[in-house]
């Protein structure tokens, strides 16, 4: 019963962090974080345990679903060269100077236990970085390369780790053997999630429930991610293409069902982040407290570790910047302030904790694990300097920096969708027979509809309109023209999402405008 009583309370202190973040103007996940370590030092604290090979197998697929709702192929296809450089490339340099101090300070470690420790602290969370980067107003070009940076950067450094383990375990040495490795096993996960997705499309037109089809979305990332890892590939990427693949697969008439799933995946989306990163601050301060005072000799190397990960990050990015500049990519860096930021925006999360506490305790022949206590305090180290930190810093680094976006560029974007809605309902309507059988008072009143309608997709709000009614017919062929008109613009949104020159969340929000503009519509 107390290990109920502590998930009801993080759930509800996650509702307080809200709150209070909206009106301290910080990431409620760094809150929770931070009360979850302070409530572990009242006496009498009730204590949580949870299995290592749980924690991502239970919070990665919805949070990773969550964040990858919101993206599109056609992002990654423009971006890819980003990705790579970004979840693939940093992670193994990161995960390679990582380890080369871990080897050099740490007596005994051995190379492939380093490895392993470089694997646990190079990939930024991506749960992490969304909850503190959108409260900002940060640009929203490097929110996206951030977003695409962290999607895939996890399934780099676990197929790192887990290489590194067994090597570990087995006495031998990590080998060129990781690289055929990650590729066979992210190749397999986008079969498996453009499978999932295709089957989960199947699913949703044989049920008739609108509630139950947005419930099959919260199972089918767990699906997609167990599936994954018990075929030895990539749950991570596994999980992303899933949600990729469903919304391509998105139809522009479903209003009420996208209106329902993205309000329950709201909520989901909230509780889950608070949750697991309560649980992080007190697997955190289980570390502390096993560890006792022997963590003031491992502060020194902590420190020295969490310096190289901001370094790293910095050059690394740093370069980028100037070969974007050379080669005009947008989608990189492209000055020193946004190098500095996207560094400071590193934020280390839920796989670092879990790999960290994913290590086995002893060795095939009985002894413990090399250098064991040192990585888990390490890692630890490394999660609170670069979350707390920049968590609780980022809002005023962006104002010295005077980096912020007014959102001018998001206006735009939503004005180019709006008006190819507005194009696309009056295109529909031009020769419809509909409008030929309208009464002449119901033709002036459709057009002044689609002149709203412009008008109601920019400033988000919606106007209940009721329709004179003269005749029953005129009124109902009125309602079948507004329909005809909603559904082409629709249409053009979802297409429009799919193009490599669209923010999708832009056009969600736009596609958002036009459900409730249906949804509003008397039946």
């Amino acid at each position: 019963m107390d290990q109920l009583a502590l998930i009801v309370g993080l759930l509800l202190a996650t509702v307080v962090a809200v709150g209070l973040g909206d009106r301290l103007r910080l990431p409620y996940p760094v809150l929770m974080l931070i009360l979850a370590i302070a409530l572990t030092f009242i006496p009498g604290f009730p204590e949580f345990e949870i299995s290592p090979e749980l924690i991502l197998p239970i919070f990665l697929p919805p949070l990773l679903f969550a964040t990858a709702q919101k993206s599109s192929w056609a992002v990654f296809r423009v971006r890819w060269r980003t990705l790579l450089l970004m979840a693939v490339a940093l992670v193994v340099v990161s995960t390679a100077v990582v380890a080369g101090a871990a080897w050099l300070m740490i007596p005994g470690i051995g190379i492939p236990a380093a490895i392993a420790l470089g694997a646990m602290v190079a990939p930024p969370d991506p749960v992490a970085v969304e909850s503190v980067a959108g409260r900002v107003h940060m640009p929203r070009r490097l929110i996206t390369v951030l977003q695409s940076e962290g999607l895939f950067n996890d399934a780099a450094a676990i197929v790192i780790f887990q290489a590194a383990v067994a090597a570990t375990m087995s006495g031998k040495e990590v080998g060129p053997e990781v690289i055929p490795q990650f590729v066979i096993g992210a190749a397999l996960a986008v079969v498996i999630g453009i499978a999932m997705g295709w089957l989960t499309k199947f699913i949703t037109k044989l049920v008739t429930s609108m509630v139950a089809r947005s419930a099959v979305t919260l199972v089918v990332p767990f699906a997609a991610y167990i599936l994954a890892e018990e075929l030895h590939a990539s749950g991570v990427v596994a999980v992303v293409v899933t949600a990729l693949e469903l919304q391509r697969h998105t139809r522009p008439q479903d209003a009420a069902e996208r209106i329902t799933r993205t309000a329950f995946w709201d909520v989901v989306e909230l509780l889950a982040t608070g949750l697991a990163f309560g649980l992080v601050g007190l697997e955190i301060r289980h570390v502390i407290r096993d560890e006792g005072t022997a963590i003031f000799g491992m502060i020194g190397m902590a420190v020295v570790i969490c310096i190289l990960v901001f370094v790293v990050r910095f050059l690394w990015l740093g370069l980028l910047a100037l070969t974007a500049r050379k080669r005009r990519n947008l989608l990189q860096p492209t000055s020193p302030k946004e190098v500095l930021i996207l560094t400071w925006c590193g934020m280390r999360g839920l796989a670092t904790l879990a790999l960290a506490l994913a290590l086995p305790m002893t060795l095939p022949d009985g002894s413990d694990f090399p250098a064991r206590h040192e990585i888990l305090v390490i890692a630890c180290a490394v999660l609170l300097a670069t979350l707390v930190l920049p968590g609780l810093t980022l809002p005023w680094l962006m104002r010295v920096l005077d980096a912020t976006e007014d959102g001018s560029h998001e206006q735009d974007a939503a004005k180019v969708l709006a008006k190819r809605a507005q194009s696309a309902a009056v295109a529909a309507l031009k020769d419809h027979d509909l409008m030929k059988e309208l009464p002449a008072e119901k033709v002036t009143l459709v057009k002044e509809k689609m002149r709203r309608l412009h008008a109601e997709l920019l400033d988000g709000t919606l106007r209940n309109e009721s329709v004179a009614e003269k005749r029953k017919r005129g009124r109902e062929l009125s309602i079948a023209v507004q329909t005809i008109a909603l559904d082409a613009a629709r249409q053009e949104v979802v297409a429009a999402r799919n193009e490599p020159g669209t923010d999708p969340e832009v056009a969600d929000r736009v596609l958002r405008q036009l459900d409730l503009r249906t949804m509003s519509m008397p039946d």
